[in-house]
C-alpha cells in the first residue's frame, strides 16, 4: 500500500516540475511581429480608407 503511495507522489511531482519548466520557457520565449513596411495589406487599406471618404464628401 505505501509503495503504491510513494510511486503516486513521485508521478505528481514529475509531472508538476515538467509542467512549471514548459510553463517557464513559454514565458521566456520572444514573440516577434512583421514591421508594418512589409505588410501587403496596408497599402489597400489605405486605398479603401480614402475612396470612403471621398464617396462621403
Amino acid at each position: 500500500m505505501y509503495v503504491v503511495a510513494v510511486i503516486c507522489i513521485i508521478i505528481v511531482i514529475v509531472v508538476l516540475l515538467l509542467s512549471v519548466v514548459t510553463t517557464s520557457k513559454a514565458y521566456t520565449y520572444k514573440h516577434t511581429v512583421d514591421p508594418l513596411e512589409d505588410n501587403p495589406y496596408l497599402d489597400h487599406e489605405k486605398e479603401q480608407g480614402s475612396d470612403q471618404n471621398q464617396n462621403k464628401s
